[in-house]
């Protein structure tokens, strides 16, 4: 089959062995897989990952001297299901989606991030648990669906966060992860939601998805367009970002008292001071992933039309055109999210749905 293989900090598009489904597996065509700014980092950073997430005692036996396709915003299609699978929630021919992780005898396994095992959806075809696969339900298209894994992200953020309707929020940063918790929190009856961005495009997508008001940092502060749109309801304030520098900036725009989500991953040593969050009496929140939960519930809001995914799909490409979308997404201008669709185009192609 036809994959894009990251090898020494490389995407190589070529061919490779078919997956074979074993015990508790189901065998699925891909159907389309988005881009995430965590794969274009892990490209050239996973040794730094792997250090990081030995540091913090959790087991990983990924190796990222040896190849591996990444891809873990996926919608398939069930093409067979292995031995082992009685009682399975889905059958061949299902369109599904499934958390990005595999059961094993051993316990749990990435899947199309960090693992040497289980490939992922920049591939023509994969295996995923049977058991965690979900359907796609109401007729939901394979494309829409394939955002469930990046909102998910927003909707655990906002929980972190604790919002509720009758606050407000600022969020630093328009990118997916930005844009996803713009999504909940208008999901979530958030009436004022500002965005920061210097991208006119991703501003633009920021009011599409449910921003009241999105500006340019380096023209309006961030607080002052809250105070100008609000000024009242407390903003919780969402780092989005997740550069160094941007922990300490967000501890800055906080108000006195106020609360702050970390959701943007930062991969390198940053630096703050302290006695800035002290004096204002702030509470910080981390925000990583999502659970299960949340996972199929966002799959069910997107399905019903709680959340409407299509401002961020901004194009498409083929497995051979993948190495080529990396760079176009460099370019905050020219795309958003870009879906890998098995058998599309060679080069990344905008896509209007």
């Amino acid at each position: 089959m036809r994959a894009a293989v990251a090898r020494r900090g490389n995407l190589v598009v070529e061919e490779v062995a078919e997956p074979v489904p074993g015990p508790g597996d189901a065998l699925v065509a891909v159907k389309a897989c988005g881009i995430c700014g965590s794969d274009l980092h892990a490209l050239h950073h996973a040794g730094e990952l792997v250090a990081i997430t030995r540091e913090m005692g959790a087991p990983i036996s990924f190796d990222p001297d040896v190849d591996f396709i990444m891809g873990h915003e996926f919608t398939a299609e069930v093409l067979e299901l292995g031995p082992q699978t009685a009682g399975s929630p889905v059958a061949p021919g299902d369109l599904v989606t499934s958390l990005p992780i595999a059961l094993t005898p051993t316990g749990m396994e990435p899947v199309g991030a960090y693992s040497n095992i289980y490939n992922g959806a920049y591939a023509d075809r994969m295996r995923l648990s049977a058991a965690l696969c979900m359907k796609i339900p109401n007729g939901l298209d394979y494309r829409r669906a394939a955002l469930t894994e990046p909102m998910s992200v927003g909707r655990h953020a906002v929980a972190r966060a604790a919002v509720t309707p009758a606050e407000a929020a600022v969020v630093l940063g328009a990118g997916p992860v930005g844009l996803a918790v713009v999504a909940e929190l208008r999901r979530l009856g958030v009436e004022t939601i500002v965005v920061s961005d210097f991208s006119p495009r991703r501003r633009a997508v920021a009011l599409a998805m449910g921003a009241s008001r999105a500006v340019d940092p380096a023209l309006d502060d961030p607080m002052e367009a809250w105070l100008a749109a609000d000024g009242k309801r407390t903003p919780v304030v969402f780092d989005a970002i997740g550069v160094p520098g941007s922990l300490e900036a967000v501890i800055r725009a906080a108000p006195a008292m106020g609360r702050i989500c970390i959701v943007g991953s930062c991969m390198q040593t940053d630096a703050l001071r302290p006695l800035v969050a002290q004096v204002k009496q702030l509470t910080v929140v981390f925000s990583f992933a999502y659970d299960p939960f949340e996972f199929g519930d966002t799959l069910r809001a997107i399905a019903e039309g709680e959340i409407d995914v299509t401002p961020m799909i901004t194009g498409t490409c083929g497995v051979d055109g993948i190495p080529e979308a990396f760079g176009a997404l460099g370019n905050p201008e020219e795309h958003v999210k870009i879906l890998v669709e098995p058998g599309g185009p060679a080069m990344p192609t905008a896509l209007s749905l």
